[in-house]
């Protein structure tokens, strides 16, 4: 396998990162996180464009957003929004990516190995996201209360959302060329 990443790749980068924008764009603001599909978009660049050009479209998606263009929840875009109290989740979704593609290499890219490295993927990003939002929240909140805000209330539809990405992943993969 080359380093090299064809045009088809490229768009199909592109695509994800789209995908992530238009999912985070589905929002319902409970608490300090926002509950969007913005998981939902990453486990599908995953499991669609494996561990590599999916970090990649995450990487894209972050930058566009770093830049201003209003692809996070609630239409917000800019830095700002990255090294916000809710930074770390979208910063966490490079870790997610990044154990995803080591999953991969070591192991293979069979669904079970998809399955579990998303959930472990998912844990890091939770880690993450919690540790950033202790440190950067203004309130400052201890372990036990970060965790009942920013994770208790979404391990069951970030749970979902990793079954439904890698169905959808496998009903979409079976009609379109990937490489």
């Amino acid at each position: 396998m080359t380093s090299r990443i064809a045009v088809r790749q490229l768009v199909y980068i592109a695509l994800m990162a789209v995908l992530i924008a238009a999912c985070a764009w589905v929002t319902i603001p409970v608490g300090p996180v926002p509950f969007t599909l913005q998981t939902f978009g990453v486990f599908c660049a995953l499991a669609l464009l494996g561990g590599r050009d999916g970090t990649l479209s995450v990487l894209v998606y972050l930058a566009i957003g770093a830049i201003g263009a209003p692809v996070f929840s609630g239409f917000a875009g800019g830095i700002g929004k990255i090294v916000g109290p809710t930074g770390g989740y979208m910063l966490g979704f490079i870790a997610a990516g990044l154990i995803y593609w080591a999953a991969e290499r070591l192991f293979g890219r069979t669904a079970p190995v998809r399955i579990a490295s998303m959930i472990v993927g998912n844990v890091a990003c939770y880690a993450f996201g919690t540790a950033w939002f202790m440190v950067v929240a203004p309130s400052k909140p201890g372990l036990a209360s970060a965790l009942s805000l920013c994770v208790l209330p979404y391990v069951i539809p970030d749970l979902c959302k990793i079954v439904c990405a890698c169905l959808f992943a496998r009903a979409l993969r079976s009609r379109i060329r990937m490489s």
